[in-house]
């Protein structure tokens, strides 16, 4: 009777720690997303900004200090 008692107790605390594991990892999945997400709209920002009317870069300012 105790083997089934120590059994139990075994699958509950496995079953803990998997769900503790699984919700650490889709927070730091949604955390992630949100990163690459502002990284995406810097980018988009950055590469509106070079661009002219027409759409082409304007590479006379690129590089000069």
């Amino acid at each position: 009777m105790t083997d089934q008692v120590m059994t139990d107790q075994d699958d509950k605390s496995v079953g803990q720690a998997r769900a503790s594991r699984d919700d650490r990892l889709k927070s730091a999945l949604r955390e992630n997303l949100k990163r690459r997400k502002v990284q995406a709209r810097e980018r988009a920002a950055m590469t509106g900004a070079l661009e002219n009317d027409d759409g082409s870069l304007d590479e006379g300012t690129a590089g000069e200090t």
